[in-house]
């Protein structure tokens, strides 16, 4: 069991049962630089046993019967309602998320297995298609079902240490495909909670191991021609290189975004403005901005824009920044002491650049205070690329048309917000934005983890939400009977 109060030693999962390898790394708090655990690391041979089992394990995991599978889904997830808080510590602990948002993370995660116990029972059920409707298909009848494309790699990140290691392990078992799970380094703790629970259920041996290898090591396991199905979720430049590097393989990225939150003219009242202000500044700020999703452009039409800009920026300072364990807490710090460098970088090369810094722009360790920055030079950095951190920038447009041509004017595709009331200004937002989620009346950063969720352009390929990423790891399989009697 983890303790966020004195530091362990976790075994990683190994085929469904607990191991330790022959070294350790440690696991501190971005907050106070405290060591929260110590992990142990698969050597190379354990690794490769962990791969061999799964594959090995394929076709009796792909023939479990879907109650089984179910069960062991439905378990996990009313385990991590009875452990929210002690989990929710240990993710706040590791990760640096203030604890009323790791509360929410386990919630999603909690979500997630339930939505995956349900999709096992009725996916995969078969579709039938009448084949008489040609002379030369008289008799016949097309059965059509999914099957596992094979072993999973689900690669998770540090920012939603437990939410994106479960949208990467339950739509697996609920297809019945096995899965290694690898874990971020930075945030390892979390991942390997779901393998103590799910060692509680009665999987087939080898279905699934968590093992959190050092990120050097991951070339090798993308490579092996045993993992065919590769789930990524990270950087831009990370992602690509794999998909680039196995280009025969399935791979479904969820990469970067710089997501757009769009106010038009007719959000004008004092209501609606003063909503727009705290979801803006609330969802950019909300995991220390290191979210795919976080508000990090907005782009307001000249009408509202005088009126909205004080309101975001008071909106910003009035976020609670400091300790992540304080249950006042809304922005903790980032992951790292290098990522709040980064981002001290790009707003510097902005604000020297000529633009405007209306709040913020201050680093104290791995903590950076929420940042408002306006009419920012279209070249910088932080115009072009993806902050992941607690900095918004403003931009004024003149009506419909040059705001979404301004959300569209990035490499980025993954989704935005659009503050209107008019029904057919949202359908032609769905139609014209190049992004792949449009969310009318609120920030881009709203997620329902059972929807489709994915980006265009240079945000990934591919969908997760549970019943898509299944799709993802499976394929079409046609029976064809002949002789039937239609």
């Amino acid at each position: 069991m983890p303790n966020t109060d004195v530091a362990a030693t976790h075994a990683f999962w190994l085929a469904g049962r607990q191991a330790t390898g022959e070294e350790t790394f440690d696991v501190t708090s971005p907050w106070d630089g405290r060591l929260v655990g110590q992990v142990s690391v698969p050597t190379d041979a354990q690794v490769e046993e962990a791969v061999a089992a799964a594959h090995g394990v394929l076709d009796e995991f792909a023939a479990t019967p879907a109650h089984v599978r179910a069960a062991a889904l439905d378990h996990v997830s009313k385990r991590l309602v009875e452990r929210t808080e002690e989990i929710a510590r240990l993710i706040s602990a590791e990760n640096g998320k203030p604890l009323k948002w790791a509360r929410g993370e386990v919630g999603r995660a909690v979500s997630v297995f339930r939505f995956a116990a349900e999709e096992a029972r009725r996916f995969n059920g078969g579709e039938a298609q009448r084949l008489d409707t040609d002379l030369g298909g008289q008799g016949r009848l097309a059965l059509t079902r999914r099957f596992p494309k094979g072993v999973v790699l689900g690669i998770a990140p540090f920012n939603f240490p437990l939410n994106l290691c479960a949208h990467k392990v339950a739509p697996a078992i609920a297809a019945g495909a096995p899965i290694i799970l690898k874990p971020a380094p930075a945030t390892p703790l979390s991942g390997l909670v779901i393998g103590e629970l799910l060692a509680e259920t009665e999987l087939p041996e080898g279905s699934w191991s968590i093992l959190p290898v050092a990120n050097d090591k991951m070339p090798a396991l993308v490579q092996d021609e045993r993992l065919p199905v590769i789930s990524f979720t990270g950087s831009e430049k990370v992602g690509y290189a794999i998909m680039e590097s196995v280009p025969r393989k399935h791979c479904t990225l969820e990469l970067g975004g710089n997501g757009a939150a769009v106010v038009l003219a007719d959000w004008a009242s004092d209501e609606d403005l003063d909503r727009a202000a705290n979801r803006i500044a609330t969802f950019s700020n909300y995991q220390g901005g290191q979210s795919c999703i976080s508000v990090q452009r907005v782009i307001a039409d000249a009408s509202v824009y005088d009126r909205l800009l004080p309101r975001v920026v008071a909106a910003v300072e009035a976020q609670v920044t400091g300790d992540p364990a304080d249950d006042a807490t809304d922005v903790g710090p980032l992951v790292s002491e290098d990522a709040a460098q980064r981002v001290e970088a790009w707003v510097q090369e902005a604000v020297d650049a000529g633009a405007q810094l209306l709040t913020g722009g201050k680093r104290d360790g791995a903590s950076y205070a929420p940042t408002v920055l306006a009419e920012v030079p279209a070249g910088v950095t932080i115009s072009c690329e993806e902050v992941f951190g607690p900095v918004l920038t403003v931009q004024k447009v003149n009506g419909e048309a040059e705001a979404f041509a301004a959300v569209n004017d990035s490499k980025y595709g993954l989704q935005a917000g659009v503050f209107t009331h008019d029904l057919q200004t949202a359908f032609r937002a769905h139609r014209a934005l190049e992004v792949g989620g449009v969310v009318i009346g609120d920030v881009p950063s709203y997620r329902a983890d059972q929807m489709p969720y994915g980006g265009v352009k240079q945000s990934g390929v591919g969908r997760e939400g549970v019943r898509f990423a299944m799709e993802d790891y499976t394929y079409e399989r046609v029976l064809v009977l002949t002789g039937i009697d239609l």
